[in-house]
């Protein structure tokens, strides 16, 4: 396990600023519990600052993995949110949408979020921003990417969809052999 490097560092927070924007602040610079993001193999961890030192004892090899998993790096150097940081994108988001009832399920089974779904969304969410996904009742769902705007999707056809779905909780069921290996 090792400290982001400059540009992993960037990749990382460019990703996340699409999100929750100036709110990486809240993560990294909290006074009372700081949090580090730290790299093992290919995925960055989100971990308390006093476990990372004491995890440092450990030898990689024999790391399995530390703290809340926020993503992996693709062989490309892009980097990819998992689901499992869907706890600190709700907590920080910039741009939300809440889905209806009938919704939920077609979302969780993986498919994109449609026009008829929308129960109620952000009012100002450009083309191609990172959203969060709620139920009805304030539970994170999953996370994606406006389709289109706010004004765009108000006039879209009830089948139009409105958010490209990017990850959803569904994901630990449907993906639980490959989800931390």
């Amino acid at each position: 396990m090792r400290p982001l490097t400059e540009e992993e560092t960037k990749v990382v927070f460019e990703k996340l600023a699409n999100y929750i924007g100036r709110n990486i602040a809240y993560l990294v610079d909290n006074k009372e519990d700081p949090h580090v993001f730290r790299l093992q193999k290919d995925r960055v961890y989100y971990v308390s600052d006093r476990i990372a030192k004491v995890a440092t004892s450990v030898a990689r090899p024999n790391l399995m993995s530390l703290g809340v998993c926020f993503g992996k790096f693709t062989k490309t150097g892009k980097f990819r949110l998992h689901i499992t940081s869907l706890k600190y994108l709700a907590q920080y988001a910039k741009y939300k949408v809440w889905i209806k009832q009938n919704g939920e399920m077609p979302f969780l089974y993986g498919n994109h979020v449609l026009k008829a779904h929308v129960g109620k969304m952000s009012e100002d969410i450009p083309e191609h921003a990172g959203v969060i996904v709620f139920s009805m009742a304030d539970v994170p769902l999953g996370f994606g990417v406006s389709a289109k705007s706010t004004i765009e999707a108000k006039n879209l056809q009830p089948t139009g969809i409105v958010v490209f779905r990017q990850g959803d909780i569904g994901e630990y069921l449907r993906d639980e052999d490959t989800l931390f290996t």
